[in-house]
């Protein structure tokens, strides 16, 4: 039996698509208002002359079921069957683009008059009527497009073609005017599409984000005293002075008391500890309650809306963990792990014990009923106005779980953002990426030295990696102190704050860090004395500490777009090994970035710092500027090497912009 309709093969080949995230299993991610590029190998049998177009479209209700009209833009040839694009797009969440390619009949068939012409070949008769055909066609698509101007005109082209000798119409089919209205209609009928790329689009603060994480009970700083959402505003006032734009929480609901962990991870608990808010779950509720020593909802509704005041978001932890009280344990005893004598075991990272945790258990029978609950869970706090999550250890979960919860949730909440605290392999990091994280913590918490730095950092923003995985750079979390800070002079935290505020467009830092918090539990693992995961710390709020350093820091980035861009990371030539060089520029070189920073806590070092002045566009032959954002000063250089001097007990860092 015959078909009615029959798709026509494949007329081109379109391939190595560019960015393509494990060859379209995985999305590919665009920041809103911002050019996405993308490349491909677009060629064909013959010798006709090759278009191209990029197409996209978003989704109307957030779902892939109700798509929005595809919107396009043109592909430019580059080299050999390599063609580029870019497009737009305004507005956040879950959309998709394809390309498209197709010989261009009219161009080929102009290309081939022209020839014709300059050989006067017999059959330009022949080959005049056959061009005819062909912007009649244009005319019918401009008809059917409802440009009736366009049709009349394309139509009586075609008809004087027809009518008239070659050498009487040749100028006008090889005009530039006969040329644009055909642009304007082509005939598409044997166009190629490629496959179909599903694409992220994510707010900036997803490109570009400096985090601040403290622990709302200890607003006060006072070990005798619990504060709740309503006593945390100077923390809020300090945070913005200092200038982040996001403060973390760590989780707020309400915290087991059965197992209850006692000061510094101690089995015992006294009365008057608090317990750690990872161990989520207890008389007053689970996951979508409140600790009721913070507050209640209208409370921390009050918080967010005075963080939102200051220009800040609020990010929330979304850790799976349940304690022993949780009300999931009584309910839902199957989406644990049950032991052989029908207990249910309890968190382990040996020697690590956690006894007041229950893990999930995500491929039980019921895995279906509980990652639906889990993604609830995120909907209802994104229905409270968070937008931002850090997910606590998401690499003890399923990839496959993210892949769907994520892309869910960006459908019905497109500005939501998910930063992934996996300190774990890299393919796993890399995996989480892939299935829609927006951010992932990073080993820049344990790379110091020079080369060790610069490879690091270079993998992240200049390979494939920069494609889908955006770093995100903290010098210190509660759970680490690393050996490197250990006792260690204010001179390695501001080290480490200005590497990770200048090489990354996102960082961060946990309360304590501007105090240069330093004291290790001496029991060989990187972790806190006294840590305030498991009591209310001690901590002067007001002491100055290093934070007029981190202000400036975060007062450059705001004010110098360089800063705030991911890709764009080059280092520079020092041929001292303490003293770290690079830069940030913007594409039109409007805005170049220099930073020279002593990687020595202790000694004051020097060298020569050598820049590509001509990729800067700079001519070395002239004079330039270079003003120090972190103090102020200018200099006048010339030519591409010239001397400086760091001392970790004055300048231990520079931040040139350059002028020329």
């Amino acid at each position: 039996m015959k078909p009615e309709s029959v798709k026509h093969p494949p007329t081109a080949v379109i391939s190595e698509i560019y960015p393509l995230i494990d060859g379209g299993l995985s999305p590919s991610k665009a920041i809103v208002g911002e050019p996405f590029a993308v490349s491909a190998n677009i060629f064909k049998d013959g010798h006709d002359i090759m278009r191209a177009r990029l197409r996209w479209r978003g989704f109307a209700d957030g779902t892939f079921f109700s798509p929005q009209p595809w919107e396009e833009a043109p592909m430019e040839h580059l080299e050999n069957d390599r063609w580029q694009g870019s497009f737009t797009v305004e507005n956040t969440g879950m959309h998709e683009f394809l390309i498209e390619g197709w010989g261009d009949r009219f161009a080929s068939w102009v290309h081939a008059f022209e020839k014709k012409c300059e050989a006067d070949d017999e059959e330009l008769p022949l080959v005049l009527q056959e061009g005819a055909l062909i912007v009649e066609k244009s005319a019918e698509i401009a008809k059917a497009g409802q440009d009736q101007e366009t049709f009349r005109q394309l139509f009586a082209i075609a008809e004087t073609m027809r009518k008239h000798p070659p050498s009487v119409v040749a100028d006008l089919v090889l005009s530039e005017d006969l040329a644009f209205l055909m642009a304007l209609f082509p005939d598409r009928d044997l166009a190629y599409s490629s496959q179909v790329v599903a694409l992220i689009v994510e707010p900036v603060l997803a490109r570009c984000s400096a985090w601040y994480e403290f622990f709302p009970r200890n607003a006060f700083g006072d070990p005798a005293r619990h504060s709740g959402f309503r006593d945390c505003l100077p923390r809020l006032d300090q945070a913005r002075d200092m200038g982040f734009n996001v403060i973390y929480l760590p989780p707020i609901h309400p915290i087991g008391e059965s197992n209850r962990k006692g000061k510094n991870n101690s089995v015992t608990c006294q009365p008057g500890d608090y317990g750690s808010p990872w161990a989520i779950g207890g008389k007053a509720g689970g996951h979508r309650e409140i600790e009721p020593l913070l507050g209640s909802h209208d409370d921390f509704s009050w918080f967010v809306k005075e963080a939102g005041k200051r220009g800040l978001k609020i990010a929330l932890d979304f850790a799976l963990n349940c304690s022993p009280d949780h009300p999931y344990v009584k309910a839902h005893p199957d989406w644990f792990h049950i032991r052989p004598d029908g207990s249910i075991m309890y968190a382990e990272n040996p020697p690590k014990k956690y006894q007041d945790i229950y893990p999930l258990n995500f491929h039980c029978e019921d895995w279906r009923n509980l990652w639906d609950e889990l993604t609830d869970v995120i909907r209802f706090w994104c229905g409270k106005g968070i937008s931002v999550f850090r997910v606590d250890n998401p690499h003890t979960k399923p990839v496959s779980m993210w892949a769907e919860i994520i892309p869910a949730i960006k459908r019905e909440f497109p500005d939501t953002i998910f930063l992934s605290e996996a300190f774990t392999r890299p393919r796993m990091m890399e995996a989480l990426a892939k299935a829609g994280f927006s951010q992932s913590y990073t080993y820049f918490t344990w790379r110091v030295a020079k080369q060790e730095l610069t490879d690091y950092a270079l993998e992240l923003t200049s390979s494939e990696l920069k494609d889908y995985f955006r770093g995100n750079f903290w010098p210190n979390t509660p759970d680490i102190l690393a050996e490197h800070l250990w006792d260690a002079p204010p001179a390695m935290f501001k080290i480490r704050a200005g590497l990770a505020a200048t090489l990354c467009s996102n960082w961060g830092i946990y309360a304590g860090y501007e105090y240069c918090e330093n004291a290790p539990m001496n029991n060989g693992k990187e972790e806190y004395l006294d840590s305030e995961k498991y009591e209310l710390k001690a901590r002067d709020w007001e002491a100055p500490g290093i934070r007029p350093f981190i202000t400036e820091l975060n007062r450059a980035r705001r004010e110098n777009p360089a800063l705030q861009l991911y890709e764009n990371l080059r280092f520079y030539d020092c041929p001292n090994p303490e003293i770290l060089c690079y830069g940030k520029s913007t594409p039109d070189l409007a805005n170049r970035i220099v930073v020279a920073v002593s990687l020595d806590p202790y000694n004051s070092q020097e060298g020569m710092l050598n820049l590509p002045l001509e990729e800067l566009g700079i001519d070395p032959a002239l004079p330039y500027t270079v003003t120090d954002l972190l103090h102020g000063d200018s200099y006048t250089w010339q030519g591409h090497g010239n001397y400086i001097a760091l001392s970790p007990f004055g300048r231990f860092m520079h931040l040139f912009r350059l002028d020329q």
